[in-house]
């Protein structure tokens, strides 16, 4: 039976059953993956723009490509489902923005565990419970990155739940009155040896440890906080695309 979000079952899949997928927010960018790595890709669903893709890897392993959405919350369910369907091994492909002065626009971070404020991670395991990355993968994204020559960081990163007021916007936001709490913030977490905002990671890692699979996340700066706002858009496709090779290549 196809599961309600993903829109397909492990049947779907082929007796070649994937146990890995490159996770990624945008379905855009989901389906750049599969029909530029992948071989003999196989669009499993649209769903709710949830795209999902079945693939091989030139190193003839399968695999899929799937897209989580916007944020924890709709991350956790297709974590959720695609566990369901046999996968035992995530990697989330993303954006995020650098807090420190030394983590460039155009370069990548792999996160080896996070800050986790998240609302979603609340309902899966408590606060305390710890959100780190599988160190294996994490060490093998780290290793790729350094024989591809990509600038890489290795580093916590703070994974909220909103873009605006969570990463302590309020030039480039609609609301520019941040809750008390929240003003400095970043300030505070830059001390902390933070390197990055994202929003999704926190509850990939802690649902890896709840569920018993293995995750890691690498992501594409895309702005630098200690400058601006601004997401750096003519910057994005490339330093996007470092962060994609480095995950296709670590599997291959």
């Amino acid at each position: 039976m196809r599961l309600y979000h993903i829109g397909f079952s492990q049947s779907d899949l082929g007796v070649d059953l994937p146990q890995t997928v490159l996770l990624s927010g945008e379905p855009e960018r989901s389906q750049y993956i599969a029909q530029t790595y992948l071989q003999n890709v196989k669009l499993l669903s649209e769903y709710r723009g949830l795209n999902s893709y079945l693939g091989y890897l030139p190193n003839g392993k399968s695999i899929l490509v799937a897209t989580s959405g916007m944020g924890a919350p709709s991350l956790s369910i297709v974590v959720n489902e695609l566990v369901q369907v046999g996968i035992k091994q995530f990697i989330r492909i993303g954006t995020c923005g650098s807090i420190q002065p030394t983590v460039p626009v155009g370069s990548i971070v792999v996160s080896q565990a996070a800050l986790c404020r998240q609302g979603a991670a609340i309902d899966i395991a408590p606060i305390e419970y710890p959100a780190v990355a599988d160190p294996y993968l994490t060490v093998a994204l780290m290793e790729t990155a350094r024989k591809l020559g990509i600038a890489c960081h290795l580093g916590i990163t703070a994974s909220v739940d909103t873009f605006y007021e969570g990463q302590e916007r309020s030039e480039s936001s609609a609301n520019p009155h941040l809750q008390p709490w929240l003003t400095g913030i970043t300030a505070t977490y830059r001390q902390l040896n933070i390197i990055n905002y994202e929003m999704e990671v926190g509850t990939l890692f802690k649902m890896a440890g709840v569920y018993g699979f293995a995750a890691a996340g690498v992501c594409a700066v895309v702005a630098q906080r200690t400058k601006s706002e601004t997401v750096i858009i003519s910057d994005k496709d490339l330093a996007v695309q470092r962060a994609i090779e480095v995950a296709v290549k670590t599997l291959s």
